[in-house]
């Protein structure tokens, strides 16, 4: 059993809420023990599953960060799974507990992996690696790719998903200069991609920052984290791998990379994936992220000191939902990435890139 597990009790108590669904699943006589672990994501709270073979994972969903119903986000998040298995880089799928009174929003079960959090900058090529092998999965035709998300055009989905979460930045408390700098960058989104290798729809992660994967003895990367999966554009997968929001983001990840680190990172990914994906495409994919990543930390504070939804249904980014530690170090961070100087900070480096990338 890793580090990572805690025996602490959390705000969901994991452990009794999962006796009563493993058993009518027939899945309880082989788990030797139960360890709830250590809060550290807003979504999920997680179970470490002692079996008699392999050990598992159980995901317990706090919300839906997909605005779904609780069966329809265990069915979204079990073909997250499903589809990005065959990458050798996530966990397997084992199976899924349906919503009941005690576990109002059900479960998965997947595999436990054995790892540490990713060492950056050392383990950027491992994590280049993976999201290359997600990136190069077939991808099905239009019509078997439900019920992931499959928009016709992902650089106009992603616009108009940034352009909802920027309607929080009039409610977040925003200082009148970060306000003014976020909609400056966000008038410099371009309306269309140039047309190119880089527009392709593959499919993706859409949270692929660093402290959502973990690194084996081996050296594998892993991305254990699969919620928000979907088909679309490889660059955002890229711009949250390396974005200083995502960077900074994670307390067992943390690192400031610098320019020429996230440039190798780029060059590693294009390498592995044999994907091209022309530098203009990615970074205004870098930008979109970014901007997204800003509206959210905006639609965050503003929503956070909401009281829990009590028919757990669809997206709750209640305070209520997680551990005191765990929504005050959300908090420096949202504070800290929506400052007029780190605005400004991430602002250079994407003007910077480019010329980095040699392009």
């Amino acid at each position: 059993m890793p580090d990572s597990v805690s025996c602490a009790d959390t705000r969901l108590d994991a452990k009794d809420a999962l006796a009563g669904a493993l058993a009518r699943a027939g899945l309880a006589a082989d788990i030797r023990a139960v360890h709830p672990m250590a809060d550290t994501g807003l979504a999920h709270t997680h179970v470490w599953l002692e079996r008699d073979t392999i050990d598992w994972v159980a995901r317990l969903p706090k919300q839906s960060q997909m605005g779904l119903p609780a069966e329809e986000n265990l069915a979204y998040q079990a073909a997250c799974f499903a589809r990005a298995g065959p990458s050798g880089h996530t966990p397997a799928l084992h199976g899924v507990l349906p919503p009941a009174p005690e576990l109002p929003r059900g479960g998965l079960l997947v595999s436990a992996v054995r790892g540490r959090p990713a060492r950056l900058p050392d383990d950027l090529p491992a994590i280049a690696e993976a999201l290359a092998a997600i990136h190069g999965l077939e991808v099905p035709t239009e019509a078997d790719r439900a019920p992931l998300r499959s928009p016709a055009d992902p650089w106009r989905a992603m616009r108009e998903e940034v352009a909802r979460q920027a309607e929080w930045l009039a409610h977040a408390g925003l200082s009148r200069q970060a306000r003014a700098r976020i909609e400056e960058e966000l008038a410099a989104l371009p309306e269309r991609l140039p047309p190119g290798p880089g527009t392709a729809p593959r499919l993706i992660s859409f949270d692929a920052h660093p402290g959502n994967f973990l690194v084996t003895d081996s050296g594998r990367a892993v991305l254990v984290d699969l919620e928000k999966c979907r088909y679309g554009l490889p660059g955002f997968d890229l711009a949250h791998a390396t974005l200083y929001t995502s960077t900074t983001w994670d307390l067992h990840s943390r690192a400031v990379l610098t320019l020429e680190e996230v440039a190798d990172f780029y060059r590693q990914w294009r390498s592995t994936a044999g994907l091209a994906g022309d530098t203009l495409s990615l970074l205004a994919c870098r930008r979109a992220m970014w901007l997204w990543s800003l509206t959210w930390c905006a639609k965050w504070r503003a929503q956070h000191r909401r009281e829990r939804d009590a028919a757990a249904g669809g997206e709750d980014w209640s305070a209520e939902l997680s551990d005191d530690a765990l929504v005050a170090h959300v908090r420096e961070r949202v504070d800290h990435y929506l400052s007029p100087e780190v605005i400004a900070r991430v602002k250079d480096e994407l003007l910077d890139l480019r010329l980095a990338l040699g392009d």
